[in-house]
Order: structure tokens, then C-alpha cells, then sequence
């Protein structure tokens, strides 16, 4: 290795863990962008480059220069012809390259290879490769993982150079007419080989021959017919090394697939499976089964059968019949599945997203419903994603599988009202029924030896008190029901772990825990807490440790939060401290009436010994202001002495909004109006108790700014007090109310009983956030103040 290439390797080592935690352009895709060479701008940080499709027909040794953190490359579809030999001398750490689809020409002399020992995907699959002699290059693909060819010919010694390499999967596409020479494949060390015929025939006797002889694991790929030489060799070998055999993305006449299948069953292959398979000119009739077998397991995953007119019991019986421990047809549209006609060795059985009805298994005969007997074998059973609907005839369709363990019936649309019994197999230890749309009733209809039971994402909202005990039961998962409180653990004493994640817990009591006592997990994350009394003794459990308890409770504190009341939404539970005296009546009791009385006590000594002007004025002033309201009548010569169209009444935080906003234009040119505020128009020397009072007589109407901080004001509640009693002599309409933020009911203090009152009836404008809505609000306001002064108001003196 030259000196520069050993620098660039070490300096990779040490640089790219610090530069990769930063990289923005670790992804670049350049395809179908027209070009016609390697872009020079490719940026440093390119760890994923992606120029396929494009009319690049050489890459050059400076090409990838700038890319030392290139892995993965993708130049299929170029129409390449030439990768010169030190193309990839700058990127040592390449792992993936693709040159598929291109016009490459010969295997045996592509020199860029010594610069690239890191890789561990190849792809050079349709070029023009007469043949598929791989060149001393490739001995240097030491960490080759997996590995794509293609030529039109195969011959004894062209992999020799990789024979030292132990692939995980050499995948061969391959063209009808290629010519291949027996034991060609003998110097491939891999674990599994994958023909893909390219939507061509298998008519390779000595290349069929040969895979079922050097590899454990085969894959025939888009195939459109011909098994005639698949079950030729499979018949005449005696020695075959292949254990598992997959056929994918394929059509097959059905005489054809049942006459693989029997040649197969004849071998020492364990494992079949077909995925994507088209099923053609289905059965009328029974397909015979010949003999016993060693196959574990049969897969069929997305198949389809495409004709109209056959016999579907025929079909799902030849399936249904096969000697294989574990079987499975999922993603299929299988509606009904028939019962073996000898007793099955299937132990594991899977009919996952089918559209299978509640009448599986069985069959009628006359006006009765057989049940099926001769499943009694199977221990796991997976039944998720199909059409079934009452959980009571389920139980009834597989009450005679007595081995069965493993139920899964997730995600389906059950219905069970509890009006009849269910009878599950007796060994049954684990259920899921998740997804599947239960409600309570649905513990009336449990087996009873059930010990791991998932029941997430159903309708659930309480765990009735008169179920049969689940004794056996130690997890049960309820997460995403609608759950109001803690399930007792009486019904389940075994019961560790106890899963509630996502329910509608407000305030969980604890009274039901106290039968838990071998719970060790607990999970309550992730409902609507209201932190209010109820809840103390929850938050005492989450701030316990588990060593006082023995108790995990999952996901705590960061699962745990508070949605009521406002002020503390969003509040992690373990940052609550809901005090002891808030929530005991007596205590509370006893806190309040020993201060007040002995306040009361402390208020009267001192009333007999001090004087209080204040109180005597503030006595003196509603008196003048009920005199005022009782004397006074709504008429013209009333507006004497009017000189402002408003007051406004606000809390000191409100200032900026009052005078950058409402005096603003109110005042403006576009409103025109007076306003009386206490800035601009209280006299100095008077109390602020006259100025109030002079400032709400000489006013048409009050405007009161009304906000959290409003109802926190004394003075604004004197104002409000004054402008009140202005009212009873004026009218309804002398007062105006201005929310200027969402002010809930039970924010306002009981001394604003009018202000609730008048709130009551809608007599407010809302300040909008929108604004769009502010030239409306602005209209309103001007024309509920609007009116005719008698007079312009006068500069005040003071007295």
C-alpha cells in the first residue's frame, strides 16, 4: 500500500468518529440529474451519494477526492464503461457500491477493487460480462458480506479468488440462456445463494444440481415457470446440503406447486417458505399428500390465487394437511381455513392479517357445526389482523387445541356482552387481545390459567368486582383504555406487574393497592392527573423509593404531570406539594377560627381605643352615593355638569394596553371622545377616594380593564364599588366592561358579586387576539360611549 493511501486510512480513523457527529450533508442524491461526470461539489461530509441514472461513463482517479467519509455509492444506470484504477484510493472507508445496470465488460480485471477492502455490499449484476471469471482483485474483498453477479456464462474456477471470503449471501441473475458448467459453484463459501431468474424459467439441471449440493439456504427469485428441473434434482439426490429453500415474487400452476411440495417433503429440506406468489388454475378436487416428511416449518406470505372458479375447501386442505411443525400463511386473504383430516403435527400456527371469519376450523355438516379435533397439537397460535367478531364462538372454534400456550388476537372487532360463557383451552398462559375493541364484560370471558394478559387499546373502563379470580395472573396490560381508577388486586393476587400508561387516572386511590402485595411494577404514566387532594397519597407512593416500597413505578417523574388545575398544568407530579391543612376540614377548621377570633378580639380593643377617619369616610361616601342614585333621574338636564364621555378603571399592569391602545383611539382622531383617567385628571390634594368619586360623576359611563391583575386591586375594586352605585341611578348602560384576557368565574373574588353578575348577562366586549378583529372591537367600544357633552370640560384646581 502506497504511503499516501496508509495516511488517508489512519487519519479516517481518527477524524471521522469527531466529524460524523456533526455531519448536515451526510446524504447527497444526485440521480437522473443529466450527468455526464462526478460532480466536483460533492460536499466533505457525503458519507451516502447517490448518482444513478445519469450518463456518467468513466469515473476517474480524482472523482471522489473530497469524499473521504464515502460508504455507500450508487452508479447503476450510467451506461459505465471505465473505473480506472485508483478511482477509490480516497475513500477508505467505502462499504456499499452498486454498479449495477451499467456496460462493464470484464470481471477478471477491475483494479479499482484493491482500494476498496472495507466493503461488505456489491452489486455488479446486468452488465455485459461474458462470463463470470472473478479477477485477483477481489481476494482483497476480505470483509464481503454480500455479493451480486452476472454473466452469460459459468465456469469451473471463475470464483476461485473469493474462495478464502465467507459471504453471508451471493445473489446470481441470471439469463435463460446461460450456459453453466457443473461444480462451478463448489469454491463459494456462503450461507445462503439467491437466483434471480429475472421473470425467466429454472432450466439449469447442473446449476439446481449444484446449489442444493454447497448451500444451506436457497432463494429462487422472480420466477415465471419450469420446476420441472427443481424437482427433478430434488427426486434423484440423495446427498442435498440445503435446509431451507424460498421461492419469491413468482407464479406457479398449482400442479407444479403440490408436486414441489411433495418432492420436497421427500428430502431432508427443514424449511420451505414462498412470498408474493401467484397461484394459477387452482384445484376442483383434492390434492393427494404423499408421505411424511422432516419439514419444521412452511411460510407463505402475500399470496393470491388468480382465477375465480375452484374449490376453496380443496385448497385449504392441501395447505392444512401439510406434516410441519410450524406453519404459516399471513398477509393473505385466506377467509376460511378448514380442519386437518388426520391429526396435525403443527405446533406453531400463524394466520396473521388474513381476513379469516369466526367460522374457521370448522365445518357443517347438516344443521350441526363440527369442531375441530385434530389441532390439538398446536401451542402458539397467532390470529392477528383478521375479521373475527365474537370472542364467545373464537373460544368455542378452538376449545379442543388442549396444548394450546400462546394466543394472539390482537387487532380485530370483537363483541362480547357477557351473555354466555366462553371456553378456552385450559393451558392457555398467555393472551393478547389488544386492539381488539373490549369493553369491561370482557373479563367475564378469560381462561382462567391465563398469566401474561395484554388487553392495551381497548374500551375498557373498569375492572368489574364479580369476575372469577385470575389466579394464575401475574402481568396484565391495560395501557390505553379509559380506566378511572386502579383495578384491586384482589381478583389477580399473583399479579407483578400492572400496566396503566395512557388510561384516565385523575386522582388513582391507593386503597386498592393494599391487596398488591407481590406488585412490582407499577405503570401510571401519561394520564390526566388533577393535583388536588385525592391525589396526595399517589404523589406519596411516586416520591417513595423502591427500596420502602419494593414497588418500580415506571417511567417516573418524567411520565407524570398534572392537567388540573391551571396553574400547575403541566407540572411534573414530583414538583407538587398539595399541604396537609388543605386537605383535612378539621385541621383547616381549627387553623381559620382561632386567628380569626383572635382577630376579631384585636379589631374591636383597637376600635375602642384608636380612631378609624377612614372607615367613618368610606361610610361617608357611600352614603353621599346612595343619596345621589335615589335623587337623581334620567333626564336631559341630567348631562349638567358631564364633562367626560368615560372613565376608565385599570390595574396598574394594564398601563401600557390603556394608554397604547384604548386612549389611543379613543381619544384619537378617530375617536373623538373624552376620557377621564387618573394621570391626566386626578386633583392633587384630594384623596384618591374624592378623585375617584368626582372622576365617576363627571362621566357619562365607567370603563373598567378588566384582568387577573384587575381583581387583585384594591383601588380598582373601590372604583368598581363607586361606579357600581353610579349605576342604580344612571342605568345599566352607565358601566362597560372591556376583558381584556379570559377571566373563569371562580377567579373573581366573592366582594365582586356585581361584577360576576354583570358578567353573567354578557355585558362585556373581549379584547381579540386577532387583529383583524381589532378594528370591530374599537367600533363597538366608540359607540357604546358615545353621546352628546353639554359642555368642554374644565381645568381642574385644587381646593
Amino acid at each position: 500500500m502506497r504511503p499516501s493511501a496508509a495516511f488517508l486510512w489512519a487519519a479516517a480513523i481518527l477524524v471521522v468518529p469527531q466529524m460524523c457527529a456533526s455531519c448536515s450533508d451526510g446524504n447527497v442524491d444526485r440521480s437522473s440529474k443529466n450527468l455526464s461526470s462526478v460532480p466536483a461539489d460533492l460536499p466533505s461530509t457525503a458519507e451516502r451519494v447517490d448518482l444513478s441514472r445519469n450518463h456518467i461513463h468513466q469515473l476517474r482517479t480524482a472523482d471522489f477526492k473530497n469524499v473521504g467519509l464515502l460508504r455507500f455509492l450508487n452508479m447503476s444506470w450510467n451506461g459505465l464503461e471505465l473505473i480506472e484504477a485508483e478511482t477509490f484510493l480516497d475513500t477508505p472507508l467505502l462499504e456499499d457500491l452498486d454498479l449495477s445496470h451499467n456496460v462493464l465488460r470484464n470481471l477478471s480485471d477491475q483494479r479499482f477493487l484493491l482500494h476498496t477492502g472495507n466493503l461488505r455490499v456489491i452489486n455488479l449484476a446486468w452488465n455485459e460480462f461474458l462470463n463470470m471469471t472473478l479477477g485477483r482483485e477481489f481476494n482483497v474483498l476480505r470483509k464481503l458480506e454480500t455479493l451480486t453477479l452476472g454473466a452469460r456464462a459459468i465456469s469451473s474456477g471463475d470464483f476461485r479468488n473469493i474462495a478464502m471470503v465467507k459471504l453471508h449471501r451471493l445473489t446470481l441473475s441470471l439469463e435463460e440462456e446461460l450456459d453453466y458448467e457443473a461444480t462451478s459453484l463448489m469454491d463459494i463459501h456462503a450461507e445462503k445463494i439467491q437466483l434471480d431468474l429475472n421473470g425467466g424459467q429454472i432450466t439449469q439441471g447442473d446449476l439446481i444440481a449444484d446449489v442444493l449440493l454447497f448451500f444451506e439456504e436457497v432463494e429462487f427469485r422472480n420466477v415465471t415457470g419450469s420446476y420441472e428441473q427443481v424437482r427433478t434434482q430434488l427426486r434423484q439426490r440423495a446427498n442435498i446440503t440445503t435446509v431451507s429453500i424460498s421461492i419469491s415474487v413468482f407464479e406457479v400452476d398449482w400442479r407444479d406447486l403440490t408436486e414441489l411440495v411433495n418432492a420436497i417433503l421427500h428430502t431432508s429440506i427443514a424449511n420451505l417458505s414462498a412470498s408474493d406468489a401467484a397461484i394459477l388454475n387452482p384445484p376442483y378436487a383434492d390434492t393427494i399428500i404423499t408421505g411424511p416428511s422432516l419439514m419444521e416449518s412452511f411460510t407463505v406470505t402475500r399470496g393470491v390465487v388468480k382465477s375465480f372458479f375452484f374449490s376453496q375447501e380443496a385448497l385449504y386442505d392441501f395447505f392444512i394437511n401439510l406434516p410441519a411443525k410450524h406453519f404459516a400463511i399471513v398477509e393473505t386473504s385466506l377467509i376460511h381455513m378448514t380442519c386437518p383430516k388426520n391429526l396435525s403435527p403443527i405446533v406453531e400456527l400463524d394466520f396473521s392479517y388474513c381476513t379469516l371469519s369466526d367460522s374457521m376450523f370448522s365445518t357443517i355438516q347438516g344443521q350441526e357445526t363440527v369442531e375441530c379435533e385434530t389441532l390439538s397439537n398446536v401451542e402458539k397460535l397467532s390470529l392477528v389482523g383478521n375479521n373475527l367478531k365474537s370472542l364467545q364462538l373464537v373460544s368455542k372454534r378452538l376449545q379442543n387445541m388442549t396444548s394450546l400456550k400462546h394466543l394472539d388476537l390482537s387487532i380485530n372487532a370483537f363483541v362480547y356482552d357477557g351473555s354466555s360463557e366462553c371456553s378456552w383451552p385450559k393451558n392457555i398462559t398467555f393472551m393478547n387481545l389488544s386492539s381488539g375493541g373490549v369493553t369491561d364484560d370482557v373479563f367475564n370471558c378469560l381462561p382462567q390459567g391465563v398469566k401474561i394478559l395484554d388487553l392495551q387499546n381497548n374500551q375498557i373502563s373498569v375492572v368489574p368486582s364479580t369476575i372469577l379470580k385470575l389466579g394464575n395472573l401475574s402481568s396484565l396490560n391495560l395501557n390505553a383504555n379509559r380506566l378511572r381508577d386502579l383495578p384491586p388486586c384482589r381478583i389477580f393476587p399473583q399479579i407483578t406487574e400492572l400496566l396503566l400508561r395512557s388510561n384516565s387516572l385523575h386522582a388513582p386511590s391507593l386503597r386498592n393497592l393494599g391487596s398488591c402485595s407481590s406488585l412490582k411494577i407499577l405503570d401510571a404514566s401519561n394520564n390526566p392527573f388533577t393535583c388536588s387532594c385525592p391525589l396526595r397519597h399517589f404523589l406519596r407512593l411516586g416520591v417513595q423509593t423502591e427500596s420502602e416500597r419494593g414497588l418500580e413505578l415506571l417511567n417516573w417523574p418524567e411520565g407524570y404531570y398534572c392537567i388540573y388545575p391551571e396553574d400547575l398544568r403541566d407540572t411534573k407530579l414530583e414538583s407538587v406539594w398539595i399541604p396537609e391543612i388543605s386537605c383535612s376540614p378539621s385541621l383547616l377548621a381549627a387553623t381559620i377560627l382561632v386567628p380569626s377570633v383572635i382577630l376579631i378580639i384585636s379589631v374591636f380593643f383597637l376600635c375602642q381605643r384608636l380612631d378609624a377617619p377612614w372607615y367613618i369616610g368610606m361610610i361617608w361616601q357611600w352614603t353621599r352615593a346612595k343619596h345621589r342614585a335615589r335623587v337623581r333621574q334620567l333626564r336631559p338636564e341630567d348631562m349638567v355638569g358631564i364633562e367626560f364621555h368615560a372613565f376608565v378603571s385599570y390595574s396598574q399592569h394594564d398601563e401600557d394596553w390603556v394608554k397604547n391602545f384604548l386612549l389611543l383611539n379613543l381619544e384619537g382622531p378617530g375617536g373623538g371622545l373624552r376620557i377621564c383617567h387618573h394621570e391626566k385628571n386626578f386633583v392633587p390634594g384630594k384623596t384618591i377616594m374624592e378623585n375617584i368619586i368626582t372622576c365617576v360623576e363627571k362621566s357619562r359611563r365607567s370603563v373598567f380593564v378588566l384582568s387577573a391583575h384587575f381583581v387583585k386591586s384594591e383601588w380598582c375594586h373601590y372604583e368598581l364599588y363607586f361606579a357600581s352605585h353610579q349605576r342604580l341611578s344612571q342605568g345599566s348602560d352607565s358601566i362597560v366592561l372591556v376583558l381584556l384576557e379570559p377571566l373563569p368565574q371562580y377567579l373573581i373574588p366573592s366582594k365582586y358579586y356585581q361584577l360576576k353578575s354583570m358578567m353573567s348577562r354578557h355585558t362585556y366586549l373581549e379584547w381579540p387576539q386577532d387583529k383583524a378583529k381589532h378594528r370591530l372591537f374599537w367600533a363597538n367600544l366608540r359607540a357604546a360611549l358615545q353621546s352628546n357633552l353639554p359642555s368642554e370640560p374644565v381645568a381642574q384646581t385644587e381646593e
